[in-house]
């Protein structure tokens, strides 16, 4: 196949659909609208499951560099209850089949694997349009364009290629999280240090939580989840940090100060995640010369799957690119029947997860055990 791929979007989707079809041999251009790859910040750890993300790392030829990557004891997990008591936790033994990586640290891995002018960036897509036979044309923010007789849309939640494909959004949960940080927790907050223990640490309550993550150097990164109606966000000063802190934490009044710290005594400014899904059995009938990964295809409320479906969904892709190089519509077609089911299956999966999290029953519907 002699035709460069048009990728739209360089998170980890695209970046290892990039990276297993420059290893069959299948030229791929990517287009990202930030301006270079340390533009903005790229989120916390992410846990790598055996059964799809390390599939897809392995396809691409990194499984032993993204090994050499991994944040040793970061699978430990504890449960605290409100009042900070520890309900239950479970130790890292290394024998886990999630093992944690930083974002950053994965895509730097991914960036660094592709050829030398793979990827273009601050080319920001403003629009595309079809030009029939299976060709698309691309618009980018500065007036140039590219055209293209294989595009595929890695663009997230607000993909701008999707709607070749379908007529779906993004919709509102019902639920944002906020995001914040403490660094060199040791020293200057021990106390939450010692809450959140080595690994990932969940405080649990019907429609809210406080989940953290103990990343590199003793940073406590966390992310507050609160149930109410974008609206009620929308009347908080989020510009000024100390007083959407303090609006945020008066949701969690009377939780122990070691964890209610999470959020008052952040290094860094409260950013508002709201979160978002496509629908549940979202796919769309086959349109010649173009397709969608990850959660341009399949957005969910988190549950620990979107990098790793992501990833697959790339490396599937491109697998299925280089077995039929001369029929690329049939290729497409058996990608997407099976992204499809899989992606399918896991927003169920995820949906039932978020129920034990922040359902009725929270937080012992999670922990197996008896109602509170």
């Amino acid at each position: 196949m002699s035709t460069p791929v048009t990728i739209i979007g360089a998170g980890l989707g695209g970046l290892v659909l990039a990276r297993v079809l420059h290893l069959h041999g299948i030229p791929a251009t990517v287009y990202e609208g930030e301006a270079a790859p340390t533009a903005r910040a790229q989120g916390g750890l992410l846990d790598i499951h055996d059964y799809n993300g390390q599939l897809a790392l392995r396809e691409a030829g990194l499984i032993d560099r993204f090994r050499s990557l991994v944040l040793e004891g970061r699978e430990a997990s504890r449960f605290l209850g409100r009042d900070g008591t520890v309900l239950a936790e479970q130790g890292d033994d290394g024998t886990g089949g999630r093992p944690e990586i930083l974002r950053g640290d994965l895509r730097r891995m991914l960036l660094d694997s592709l050829p030398a002018g793979s990827i273009k960036w601050g080319h920001r897509v403003s629009g595309v349009a079809a030009l029939g036979e299976g060709r698309h044309t691309v618009t980018f923010a500065d007036g140039t364009t590219v055209v293209t007789s294989l595009l595929v849309g890695a663009d997230g939640a607000w993909s701008r290629v999707r709607p070749l494909l379908s007529a779906a959004t993004p919709e509102y949960t019902g639920m944002s999280a906020v995001e914040t940080h403490l660094f060199d927790s040791e020293t200057r907050h021990p106390a939450t240090a010692k809450a959140v223990g080595q690994g990932a640490m969940y405080a649990l309550a019907p429609g809210q939580g406080l989940l953290a993550h103990r990343e590199r150097g003793g940073t406590l990164h966390s992310y507050v989840f609160v149930t109410e109606p974008q609206s009620w966000f929308a009347a908080i000063d989020f510009t000024d940090a100390a007083v959407a802190a303090a609006r945020i934490a008066q949701k969690f009044d009377g939780w122990a100060p070691e964890l209610t710290a999470l959020i008052t005594d952040s290094d860094t400014p409260p950013v508002l995640r709201p979160l978002y899904t496509l629908p549940t059995e979202h796919r769309w009938d086959r349109v010649p010369g173009v397709t969608l990964l990850g959660d341009a295809a399949h957005l969910t409320a988190p549950n620990g799957e979107g990098a790793n479906l992501a990833m697959y969904d790339g490396s599937e892709l491109a697998k299925a690119i280089a077995a039929r190089p001369d029929d690329i519509e049939a290729a497409l077609n058996e990608y997407e029947q099976a992204m499809f089911s899989r992606s399918a299956e896991a927003a169920l999966e995820g949906n039932r997860t978020h129920e034990l999290l922040f359902g009725a029953g929270a937080p012992y519907s999670l922990l197996g055990m008896a109602a509170a």
